[in-house]
Parts: C-alpha cells; sequence; structure tokens
C-alpha cells in the first residue's frame, strides 16, 4: 500500500472538515453469469460478459513445455509482464496476462471490484487457458497485490485448476502488520471520503532500481497515479485475507522477495512465511527490489522460476534461502 504517513494525515485533515455524513466504501460488483468466459481476439470474456484486455507471450521456435498465468500488481496492468514473458518464452514457457478490474484498460479504472470478483475472474481464466494447453503444467505468478489474488483463490471453495504458484513479493500487509495510526486513518477515510484520491507524491520509496522502467511508468496514462480511498480499503481487505489464509496453500509453491523492498515490508511477508507449508520453495535476492521482475537485475529470478517449474527440489540458480 504505496501511500505515506503524510498523504493519510492529509486525509484525515480532510476527514475532521468534511460536513457530508459518513458513507461506505464503493465496491465495483461485477454483474450476474451470463456467458461462459472465454478468449475473444485480445479479450478475455469474463462470466459477466467484460472484457478484460489480454497479452501473451508465446515460445517461437520450441514447444509448450509449461504456462503461466501472470496477475500484475495493484495500479499496474498487463503490460508489466511484458519483459519476463519474452524471457520465459525462450524457456518454453508460455505466459497470459490480463488487465484486473479496475486497473489498465479493463473496465471500472479505478474502482475496486471485490475479492470475490477477482479471485473468480482468476480461476474462470484458469479454466479457460487450461483447455488451450491441456498437456502441460499450468501455473500462477502473482506479483504484489497479484499474489494476493493468487492466495485467497487458492484457498477458496472455488480453486484454479493449476500445478503450482509463484509469489512475487505478495501483497499481505496485513492490517496486524500495519502502524496503528494508518489503520486508524484509513478506515475513517473509507467511511467518510471514500472518492478522495491519494498519490505516492512524498513517500520517497523506490519500487525498482531499474530508473528507465519507472519513469516509462510515469509516462504510461495506463497506470493509475491517483488512487481512491476505498481502492485502498479494498486492497487492505484483500491483504488481510491473504495473510490469513496462507497457511492452507497446499500446492507446489515458490515465494521470491528482495532484500531492498521498500513497498511490501519483511515483517508482513516472514509472517506469511511462518504460516505456509514448509514445502515452500524460497528464494530471497540480495540485490533485489519490489519489482523483482523489472529490476536490473531481474533475469536472475527470471532464471530461477524457470528452474523450478522444470524441477520444484533442485537448487535454484540464484536465489536463496538465507532470509536474515
Amino acid at each position: 500500500m504505496n501511500f505515506s504517513k503524510k498523504s493519510l494525515l492529509t486525509a484525515a485533515v480532510a476527514v475532521t472538515l468534511s460536513l457530508s455524513s459518513a458513507c461506505s466504501p464503493l465496491v465495483n460488483h461485477p454483474g450476474k453469469q451470463v456467458i461462459a468466459p472465454k478468449m475473444e481476439n485480445e479479450y478475455y470474456v469474463a462470466v459477466d460478459g467484460s472484457k478484460l484486455p489480454v497479452r501473451t507471450w508465446l515460445p517461437k521456435s520450441r514447444p509448450v513445455t509449461a504456462v503461466i498465468i501472470a496477475l500484475h500488481g495493484f495500479n499496474d496492468y498487463s503490460n508489466s509482464f511484458t519483459k519476463p514473458g519474452i524471457f520465459l518464452s525462450s524457456q518454453g514457457i508460455a505466459s497470459y496476462a490480463y488487465d484486473q478490474r479496475g486497473f489498465g484498460s479493463a473496465p471500472g479504472r479505478g474502482l475496486w471490484s471485490g475479492i470475490e470478483a477477482y479471485t473468480r475472474d482468476l480461476a474462470s481464466f484458469a479454466e479457460v487457458i487450461r483447455t488451450r494447453h491441456p498437456d502441460v503444467p499450468l501455473y500462477i505468478l502473482g506479483e504484489s497485490m497479484g499474489g494476493a489474488v493468487t492466495i485467497v483463490a487458492m484457498t477458496g471453495s472455488h480453486r484454479p485448476n493449476v500445478d503450482g504458484v509463484i509469489l512475487i513479493a505478495p501483497a499481505v500487509w496485513g492490517r496486524d502488520t500495519m502502524p496503528w495510526y494508518q489503520r486508524w486513518l484509513l478506515a475513517v477515510s473509507a467511511h467518510t471520503l471514500p472518492w478522495l484520491e491519494l498519490t505516492g507524491k512524498g513517500l520517497h520509496r523506490t519500487p525498482s532500481d531499474n530508473i528507465e522502467m519507472l519513469r516509462a511508468l510515469g509516462r504510461d496514462p495506463q497506470v493509475i497515479k491517483g488512487t481512491r480511498i476505498d481502492t485502498v480499503y479494498g486492497l487492505s481487505n484483500l491483504m488481510d485475507k491473504a495473510l490469513s489464509q496462507a497457511e492452507n496453500l497446499h500446492v507446489p509453491t515458490l515465494v521470491q522477495y528482495g532484500k531492498n523492498d521498500q513497498i511490501i515490508p519483511k515483517s508482513p511477508i516472514f509472517l506469511m512465511l511462518k504460516k505456509m507449508p514448509t514445502a515452500t520453495r524460497k528464494a530471497f535476492y540480495e540485490n533485489g527490489y519490489h519489482m523483482l521482475l523489472r529490476d536490473l537485475q531481474a533475469e536472475k529470478p527470471l532464471a530461477d522460476i524457470a528452474a523450478w517449474i522444470v524441477d520444484h527440489k533442485q537448487p535454484l540458480v540464484y536465489g536463496t534461502d538465507n532470509w536474515n
């Protein structure tokens, strides 16, 4: 949740000055199921008929040996997986990424659609991709918020039919691990001024050492720069649930995290790992940041993903289990 103490204090002042009556955080729920999910040109058509843009990276000169469904992070969109997708395709791994509701070019831009919507979309999309590649292993790769969606989906009642998951700096910063003032201000603001937008200005945090990539994100109109408080509130609910349910993630799992991550603190990550089954594979990167797969040394975690897919029990090439 990339917002500074100053931003939240500003929101609190606005709450104090507001004369409006309290209101509830907006959730842009999807419609009822009207069709079976399907791929249509460059879109994933969800069960309510919503069209979510899809990007695809397929191996060009070798057979597909595995498939990844990639879920982007908060305020980002499917384009974030372009370079990872190209790298993995060279290893025989096909990748599919879609814009989640409220992000990129998906419907309801800037609005939170609810945990049920995000997890249902993932499960249905996995069904569609499984029919396209029935004879090879299928994995979900979730980055940051995408990692939280993955955990909740895989530990819920309608689990995606996949062979394993890869969690890149998963957003498990639950309220129990947040400062008290952040919890309080978020709760008050979400129920009084849910439409108020926060930005990351003044945060002074670096999500990656790839400065050119970060500048490109700043110029990209598809990347959301100002976020409604009720959308942050929805993300917090998701992170709460992901952290509490991580112990039920009983599929082959690879967790990757960078020592220099300034977005998701180490404490909730460590707490999540303590909860998870002992078979979970951990990969720690001494020079890694939050955007591990777009850092200057992105090929290291990407090489480890490819190696882990080939054999879940073999040593990784670059990552280390030493998280001290």
